[in-house]
């Protein structure tokens, strides 16, 4: 496989110079995240006009004149699950690739299964196979074997020819603005997840309530800071459920933290004094901060329509041609009964009330929900058993 190599600044730039010339520009990383607070990128693999090239981040230190060029409009950027690409590019000069395509959500949205792999859709669209060795590759490793770089460019080989058969799929279904909204909607969910605090994703936080959630909150916060000076993951400073029986126990006293099973080890114990301080500052946090939301309390009666609903939505997406999990869940199809039942809903539409989803399944469920239509089962043995039509009232 015939290829570029860019180990050097200068080489880098020739590049760059070149690159900026392209009307698309397919780019994927090889990038290491298990010993270190953020990721090490270890490789970027590029194909523009039909040429390959790698670049070696460990070589060339300073990549920023290729982030410039892929945040540079007049161009689309092609990448298959692309969210770690696009996080490097943040991290770098805080600003995205410009026109953004990605093809696993292409794919869920003209029918293809969701999130689909990369071999997957090779095989799905051209019946081929690329190669599965070097999967456990540690990429900061030099140097590389031609099979490993053979490997890392097979990831950016097939991503044109995909570009443009799931591109031509979307403009015959029409939905080529679905495409450009999904992006946006990507695009602002990866942004926000940069910036904003991501404590109540510490896992087992969904049974607390009150000051039990100020507690995790200020232990996640102290987390992130001691992970990102020691450039440690968070979970080897303070695992999540240390953080949540913490949260439980509800006690700032040294001694009643040092009896928690797992506090006793390691750097926590010469950290007790910085965890019972988090914990006091939780405990002082007004509960009114942490109620969650009386819309999302589910009454027990609506657990059956959510069940029902939700089977109905794979029904309704498979004959849509969409990918079910790229359109929703059971949690989506519940916010959005809770949204249209609750006394008091919140003034933002959950998911599946806005844009495509409300086209597709929204605005269908809400004729449900109000009597308009009605769910029966046609032929049991069916691939799709269940139709949904208009009630004669």
């Amino acid at each position: 496989m015939e290829y570029q190599n860019i180990a050097t600044e200068a080489e880098l730039q020739r590049y760059c110079d070149e690159l900026a010339q392209a009307d698309s520009i397919g780019f994927d990383t090889e990038f290491v995240s298990e010993h270190t607070f953020r990721p090490i990128l270890c490789l970027v693999q590029v194909v523009a006009a039909g040429r390959l090239a790698v670049i070696d981040p460990l070589a060339v230190k300073d990549l920023t004149p290729f982030w410039e060029v892929l945040a540079r409009p007049g161009h689309t950027t092609i990448v298959h699950a692309g969210r770690g690409e696009i996080e490097f590019s943040l991290q770098a000069i805080g600003r995205m690739p410009a026109q953004l395509f990605d093809i696993q959500l292409a794919a869920g949205l003209v029918g293809m299964e969701y999130p689909a792999g990369y071999a997957t859709l090779i095989a799905r669209l051209f019946g081929e196979a690329p190669p599965k060795h070097e999967t456990r590759t540690d990429w900061r490793r030099r140097p590389l074997s031609s099979r490993q770089l053979e490997y890392a460019l097979n990831d950016v080989h097939y991503l044109q020819p995909l570009h443009d058969r799931l591109l031509s799929r979307l403009t015959e279904l029409g939905r080529e603005s679905w495409m450009e909204e999904e992006m946006t909607r990507w695009k602002e969910e990866i942004q926000r997840a940069g910036t904003e605090e991501r404590w109540w994703r510490v896992s087992g936080n969904t049974s607390l309530g009150g000051r039990a959630l100020g507690i995790v909150r200020e232990l996640w916060r102290w987390r992130q800071a001691e992970a990102e000076r020691l450039d440690k993951p968070a979970r080897q400073i303070l695992r999540d459920d240390l953080i949540i029986e913490l949260a439980k126990r509800q006690t700032a006293d040294l001694k009643q933290i040092q009896a928690v099973r797992g506090m006793e080890w390691g750097r926590l114990r010469t950290q007790l004094p910085e965890i019972s301080e988090c914990v006091r500052r939780g405990l002082e946090t007004p509960e009114k901060d942490f109620m969650r939301p009386r819309y999302r309390e589910s009454p027990p009666q609506l657990a059956i329509l959510g069940q029902l609903l939700s089977s109905a939505l794979g029904s309704i997406c498979r004959q849509a041609q969409l990918a079910p999990n790229l359109v929703g869940g059971p949690s989506d199809v519940r916010d959005l009964i809770l949204y249209r039942t609750a006394t008091a809903p919140p003034s933002d539409p959950p998911q599946l009330a806005r844009g495509w989803r409300a086209e597709v399944v929204g605005r269908l469920f809400e004729d449900l929900l109000e009597g308009k239509k009605a769910i029966r089962i046609s032929d049991p043995m069916s691939e799709q058993p269940l139709v949904i039509e208009t009630r004669n009232c």
